[in-house]
């Protein structure tokens, strides 16, 4: 590692991550001191370093190993937990419905059914990317396997995508060949239930999905809400029915299908969004008003953050004085990480590198590199 870089995190031979965040005893810095090591005019920032100290007594905050390792492993232990649990809802609700589809024919509440299958299933292949993304970094995959988060994604857009196309053939089919729904009183039941058990799972899925930082969560939430206002429609086709009106049935089932695509179109661009490491600028934004509060920060330089999985990683160039020491530049990208860590939700690493301030006639060491751009 140059000593103008300051990384949060590096792999030994083995590929086992470790997070020693510089603060070792041979650089002259006992404990967790963060002061060690500070230019001259680190004193302005005995304020700042206080405050920081204020914040770990109130919420514990350790760059060892075991601490930056632990709250990764728990968000997708909640994400594995909130699966299994709304798996078991979901599969009793579709469970429920099949039995009445059985006995009523109802296509509308067919499509249902098989929707909140699709949706329950769906837990499948994000199940196995959470328990993926748990292992460690390899030398072969440097950065773990968070991106198996972003596949399920997809393979969540493609199930979304197969149930709007089956329940669009199957309304179409029964359009054109009416068939009347029986044990309407129960049909009606099953939507009710349909809805109850998708509204809820949508909600758990989606506020932990949020809170754990997962765009595929969030689309199998978002999946399931749909799947919820679509079982209240198979009230209206039971209505109908229930009025006499035949093609009511496979004309809900078309609206569902409608429905269905455009919960699609909502979460593949979500998905999308995440494959293509878009993020939220408000998160940029953050990142750069904390930077700027560090001491010895004189500019925000190039700051990128990116998503694997639901985990957020930055590289960030600060500029700092240029008469500054390799160890004085290096403390202060150690507090501009540990400034990053407090303000940015989800960010589990950082990579810091501090560029000395230009001084006048001097030559841009940048420009070495120039050649090796890409517009």
């Amino acid at each position: 590692m140059s000593a103008g870089h300051h990384g949060h995190s590096h792999q030994d031979e083995h590929g086992h991550e470790h997070h020693d965040h510089g603060h070792r005893q041979d650089r002259g810095a006992p404990g967790h001191e963060h002061g060690a090591g500070h230019p001259p005019h680190a004193h302005h920032g005995l304020r700042h370093r206080l405050s920081h100290r204020v914040a770990h007594l109130l919420k514990p905050h350790s760059h060892a190993s075991t601490d930056k390792v632990d709250p990764a492993l728990e968000s997708s232990a909640r994400g594995i937990r909130t699966l299994w649990i709304s798996l078991a809802v979901l599969g009793v609700t579709a469970v429920a419905q099949a039995a009445v589809v059985a006995v009523s024919g109802s296509v509308a509440l067919l499509g249902d059914t098989v929707h909140n299958a699709a949706d329950a299933l769906t837990a499948v292949p994000l199940g196995i990317a959470f328990v993926l993304g748990r292992r460690a970094a390899t030398r072969r995959f440097t950065y773990g396997y968070g991106r198996a988060e972003d596949l399920a994604g997809l393979a969540i857009v493609l199930t979304i995508a197969a149930s709007a196309v089956f329940a669009g053939w199957t309304a179409i089919d029964r359009l054109f060949a009416p068939r009347p729904v029986e044990h309407i009183p129960i049909v009606a039941a099953a939507a009710v239930i349909g809805f109850a058990g998708n509204e809820w799972v949508a909600r758990y899925r989606i506020r932990v999905g949020r809170e754990i930082g997962s765009a595929a969560l969030v689309a199998d939430g978002l999946h399931a809400r749909t799947d919820g206002f679509t079982s209240l429609a198979v009230l209206l086709g039971a209505g109908g029915a229930a009025l006499g009106w035949q093609l009511a049935d496979p004309v809900v089932g078309l609206a569902i299908t409608v429905a269905l695509l455009l919960v699609l179109r909502d979460a593949a661009r979500e998905v999308f969004r995440r494959v293509m490491d878009a993020i939220d600028p408000e998160l940029v934004d953050t990142a750069e008003r904390a930077l700027r509060e560090v001491p010895g920060v004189q500019a925000v330089g190039e700051l990128r953050l990116r998503w694997i999985g639901h985990r957020l990683r930055a590289e960030v160039a600060v500029v700092v004085d240029g008469e500054a020491s390799v160890r004085q530049a290096h403390g202060i990208a150690v507090e501009a990480e540990h400034a990053l860590l407090h303000a940015v939700p989800g960010l589990t690493a950082a990579l810091v590198h501090a560029d000395p301030s230009p001084a006048p006639g001097e030559t841009d060491p940048h420009l070495a590199l120039a050649h090796h751009t890409v517009a």
